[in-house]
């Protein structure tokens, strides 16, 4: 391999965990076929994370509408009954 700015062909069959681990550390590698240049690889951004409001969602589909008696009070006199 070479200082992981460069990797062969051949480096991506026989050595891809390291070629693997440079992608995973944020580096960018040419692939070179004969000392020629034939791709780069780029690293994949990291997905972002992403968080749902379901208090808006909710608001939104159903206002300031108060449903009784909730789903959660329903649960607990099924479980009183039995």
């Amino acid at each position: 391999m070479y200082h992981m700015r460069r990797a062969s062909v051949r480096d991506l069959r026989y050595a891809f965990k390291e070629v693997e681990a440079s992608l995973a550390a944020g580096e960018e590698i040419e692939i070179v076929k004969r000392n020629r240049v034939i791709a780069h690889l780029v690293p994949v951004a990291p997905p972002k994370a992403t968080t749902v409001d379901f208090e808006a969602q909710l608001k939104k589909l159903w206002g300031d509408r108060i449903v009784e008696p909730g789903l959660s009070q329903l649960i607990i006199e099924d479980r009183e009954r039995s």
